[in-house]
């Protein structure tokens, strides 16, 4: 079903014609489907509904507040890069319980958002991310989750500048100094290991590279 249709000679979003939006709101404009939305979300749930999972939205794919009341009211994560974007999320609606922190660089103002927030988890993205993470918990005596984003060296087969999963990339832990990493996690009183965080690329068109990864 396209929620977005010609009909009586406009364009029209679930039945609404789009020139009564452009009269009312001006141009330019984006219109989005809350239909469409619902129907996307819901179908890739109920794809893993035989396992225990939780489907989080990028809010870098699209900060509008609406759209993401819209996921969070249907009971989506967060996956977040920032602290701005932990800001939306939060101001959205999404339980902190179900928002994952991931990205590079992350500041110390942002960890310590994240951890006043009480959220899901963290996708640790380095050793000196750790090292960071540990210190902030330790002086102010927080727990903190984390996964830790292993690089698996494996080629996504999509475009050079959004393939992140090569040895040869700048993203991630190499997959042969993950295991020493995660046993110093085990030194550390207030982070706890939950698992392997993977991002091999965007844009993905085939299983293959994930099946390898």
């Amino acid at each position: 079903m396209d929620d977005f249709h010609y009909d009586g000679g406009g364009l029209r979003c679930e039945d609404v014609p789009l020139s009564e939006i452009a009269a009312g709101a001006g141009t330019p404009a984006y219109v989005y489907s809350h239909a469409s939305l619902q129907r996307a979300y819901t179908e890739l749930d109920e794809a893993f509904s035989g396992l225990d999972h939780l489907v989080c939205y990028a809010v870098k794919a699209n900060g509008n507040l609406a759209v993401l009341r819209t996921l969070a009211t249907l009971g989506a994560g967060a996956d977040i890069v920032s602290g701005g974007e932990l800001y939306r999320a939060m101001r959205a609606g999404f339980d902190p319980k179900k928002v994952v922190f991931a990205g590079v660089g992350k500041t110390e103002k942002e960890l310590m958002s994240g951890l006043g927030e009480r959220i899901l988890l963290f996708n640790v993205e380095s050793a000196s991310e750790l090292d960071l993470l540990d210190r902030i918990c330790t002086r102010f005596g927080k727990q903190a989750r984390v996964a830790l984003r292993v690089n698996p060296d494996v080629d996504a087969e999509t475009h050079e500048h959004i393939t992140t999963g090569r040895g040869r990339d700048k993203f991630g832990i190499p997959a042969d100094e993950a295991l020493a990493l995660a046993e110093r996690i085990k030194n550390c009183k207030y982070v706890d290991l939950l698992g392997v965080h993977q991002h091999i690329g965007s844009q993905i068109t085939k299983l293959a590279p994930f099946t390898e990864a």
